[in-house]
């Protein structure tokens, strides 16, 4: 509509009238030059805004390992560790050449002793791992002397490791700053049967890095111990932890997933607060020196993408199958998949994570971390 007082007035008045009043003026349609005679400058839109940082995480379970190397035992997995920017696993032993063993391995009266070359160390670097959980029962299998051995073929493979009392592990995994944590309930790892002391350090790593990452060696053990109980744990007259409890508590201190290994079995999958939390993720390999019979020998590497907030962006599992010495390969029947989604949906009822057909995982709806 036009103004009454304006009625008589010219464009050109009118503009001469609001510049000055201090108002700058552009009149549809005419060109616009900051000298006589010149034409607009091109429009130059801003560059886009880069996405949001994110990484791929790639987690197995327990790898036990026992005599010389060979590349043939994780060849199956190698295709879906390569690509991640973290890939890790549990390591159920020692890479020593030296040491004196804890006990006399014998399966009846309950010992279990592992131990291989250092030359392992290469070939799971070159297998795709980039990062080894050292918090079990097996790092002090052979003393004090072959743990340091251990850790020294770690360094010199450039695998990093975890899981030592008081170690924040900082890695960088694409653009993003990522804390590992390692937790077991033993003297010579992060114990986590102090819940507290646990939630201290995870809240320090957060204070630091983008993500934060616990990984936990917690629970019973056997084809008996697939659930989550929400109780304590215990194993050969040993406590074993509260692994709900614990991953729940280091959610609450901030950190972003909790991944976990132990029971040499599958168990199920939660989102809590948001976050996800893998109970076990049964055994990545053995040199035969696990169990893989039945139930054993179904298993998966959990494959998820995080953003810089540590929130889910996808994920997925692979199935996967060990055989009867201990080497995994992708399970094109999926057994595990359908063993995940029933203990799932059993122990944790809507917070189960949902597995689709193929092995993708879906967010929970509306879970989030709350202040």
């Amino acid at each position: 509509m036009r103004s009454p007082g304006l009625a008589s007035t010219s464009v050109a008045a009118v503009g001469s009238m609001l510049v000055g009043a201090g108002l700058a003026v552009v009149f549809a349609g005419a060109p616009t030059s900051s000298s006589a005679g010149g034409t607009a400058p091109a429009f130059t839109p801003p560059p886009p805004k880069p996405p949001p940082a994110t990484f791929t995480l790639a987690a197995g379970g327990d790898l036990a390992l026992a005599g010389e190397p060979t590349r043939a035992l994780l060849a199956g997995v190698r295709r879906f560790l390569q690509p991640a920017d973290l890939a890790i696993a549990n390591l159920e032993g020692t890479l020593t050449g030296g040491g004196s063993s804890r006990c006399v391995a014998d399966p009846q009266a309950g010992c279990f002793v592992f131990r291989a070359s250092t030359g392992w160390g290469a070939t799971l670097r070159s297998s795709g791992l980039t990062m080894l959980n050292v918090a079990n029962n097996h790092a002090l299998d052979f003393g004090p002397e072959a743990q340091a051995e251990t850790l020294a073929t770690l360094r010199r493979a450039r695998l990093a490791f975890d899981g030592l009392p008081g170690r924040i592990t900082t890695v960088k995994a694409g653009r993003v700053r990522v804390a590992v944590i390692g937790a077991a309930p033993y003297r010579w790892a992060q114990n986590l049967l102090d819940v507290a002391g646990t939630a201290q350090l995870v809240r320090r790593a957060a204070r630091s890095a983008d993500v934060v990452v616990v990984y936990l060696h917690a629970g019973a053990e056997g084809s008996a111990a697939g659930h989550v109980t929400g109780r304590g744990e215990m194993y050969l007259g040993e406590p074993r932890g509260n692994p709900a409890e614990f991953a729940h508590a280091m959610i609450d201190a901030g950190a972003d997933v909790v991944l976990a290994s132990g029971p040499h079995i599958l168990r199920g999958l939660e989102w809590y607060r948001g976050r996800l939390v893998a109970y076990s993720l049964g055994n990545l390999a053995s040199s035969h020196t696990l169990s893989s019979g039945g139930v054993l020998g179904e298993s998966v590497l959990l494959r998820l993408t995080l953003d810089a907030r540590g929130r889910f962006v996808r994920g997925s599992l692979v199935p996967l199958r060990l055989d009867a010495w201990g080497t995994p390969s992708f399970d094109p029947g999926r057994a595990s998949l359908v063993l995940l989604r029933t203990v799932s949906r059993q122990d944790f009822g809507p917070r189960g994570a949902a597995i689709g057909p193929g092995g993708a995982l879906s967010g929970l709806s509306g879970a989030v971390r709350t202040p």
